[in-house]
């Protein structure tokens, strides 16, 4: 009976990993279709550049958050400002905001407290309230922890003019503290999240949502969403904000400019629910392709495969050829897109962050409970409603 079973159970994870191993495949294909796109994309002619408003919500300091703010101000474009928001006067990132404008006293930097709690996802409160001190009618979102390159600004706003383009959206790679959970969560950023994002943007001929590392639009096309007011209420702002700007008809595109964020020291605890946030969001907006990310996981299906079939030759070849396709996707993905330096030396842990990843996916259907930045919601349709202490 125990022999019967475990041959079922082998079977199931054996199919499953070839699952997974198809799916590395399309995540090697997109990685190689987005690579021939940015080579188009850097010989293009960008021509005469708008003027831009970069928005960015605060709350609280990140690591080295001075650099990334300071980064923004060192970008070789020709006229641009930065608008900061803090929900609160005390934030302590409003030093920080300070200590830039007397940095770069030339630069057009504007502070601005958002006094008025709008709706319960307050970085889109913030960002109603920043809007009015916007001169500018492309803007730019990017989350606090963001730090560019000189070339930034012309990269992301080229798209923008074509008429056709809608909003511009940016890969990211995660610069990991010295604990384990931020090192899993960098590695799964390179070699799991931007590969999936790779692959869906070649399976669905395009992208439809946007990545919080940066969102470009113009102000005409927010307006006819109903402005950040709409987003209120929304977990995943940007995702929301970018498929409804797909609605409009309009293309999503991904840059050929990836950006850097640096990642809190985490300790186990806080990666997992920090991943399961970010899984829950997911799951809500995007809830049959989530189910399908189960198959994704061929690393941890051939393993399965392997012990229930108790060291079989065919689960051995099986896992020998997921386990080096897992490991090109990584490579392919983490170095050669995202140029992640930290990916060849993080490559012992893919292993426990595949099956981390395994646990927060069937954790992420048992609560629609989240934690974020120190406040508890309850999620439903993506919508956030505040858990009163």
């Amino acid at each position: 009976m125990l022999q019967r079973l475990l041959t079922v159970i082998a079977g199931i994870a054996a199919i499953a990993a070839l699952g997974g191993l198809a799916y590395y495949g399309l995540c090697l294909w997109g990685a190689y279709s987005y690579l021939r796109q940015t080579q188009v994309a850097l010989t293009a002619d960008p021509g005469p550049l708008p003027p831009v408003s970069i928005l960015k919500p605060l709350k609280g300091v990140d690591p080295e958050i001075y650099e990334s703010f300071r980064s923004h101000c060192l970008l070789t474009y020709p006229q641009y400002e930065i608008i900061f928001g803090v929900s609160e006067a005390e934030d302590p990132a409003i030093e920080e905001v300070r200590r830039l404008q007397r940095e770069f006293p030339g630069r057009a930097i504007q502070l601005v407290v958002c006094r008025q709690k709008l709706g319960t996802n307050l970085k889109v409160s913030n960002l109603v309230q920043m809007l009015s001190a916007a001169r500018f009618d492309h803007l730019i979102v990017n989350d606090s922890d963001i730090r560019v390159d000189p070339g930034y600004l012309q990269r992301v706003i080229r798209p923008l003019q074509r008429s056709d383009v809608g909003m511009v959206t940016c890969l990211y790679r995660g610069v990991p503290g010295a604990t384990l959970g931020s090192r899993l969560e960098s590695l799964g950023i390179s070699t799991d999240f931007s590969g999936g994002v790779l692959a869906a943007r070649w399976l669905e001929k395009g992208v439809r949502f946007g990545l919080g590392s940066t969102l470009a639009f113009r102000r005409a096309d927010l307006e006819r969403l109903g402005g950040f007011q709409s987003l209120l209420d929304y977990l995943a702002d940007d995702y929301e904000l970018g498929k409804r700007i797909a609605g409009l008809g309009k293309s999503v595109e991904l840059s050929e400019q990836v950006v850097e964020t640096f990642l809190p020291p985490y300790d186990f605890g806080a990666y997992f629910e920090h991943q399961l946030r970010w899984a829950r969001s997911v799951r809500d907006s995007r809830r049959w392709g989530y189910v399908g990310v189960l198959f994704t996981f061929g690393l941890p299906w051939a393993l399965l495969a392997l012990l229930a079939s108790r060291g079989a030759l065919w689960a051995w070849a099986l896992t020998i050829v997921v386990t080096a396709a897992r490991i090109a996707v990584a490579l392919t993905v983490g170095e050669t897109v995202l140029r992640d330096r930290y990916v060849r030396p993080l490559l012992p842990l893919v292993l426990l962050r595949d099956i981390s990843a395994v646990a927060v996916w069937v954790a992420s259907f048992a609560s629609d409970r989240i934690a974020w930045r120190g406040d508890y919601f309850h999620l439903k349709d993506g919508k956030l409603a505040r858990i009163e202490h």
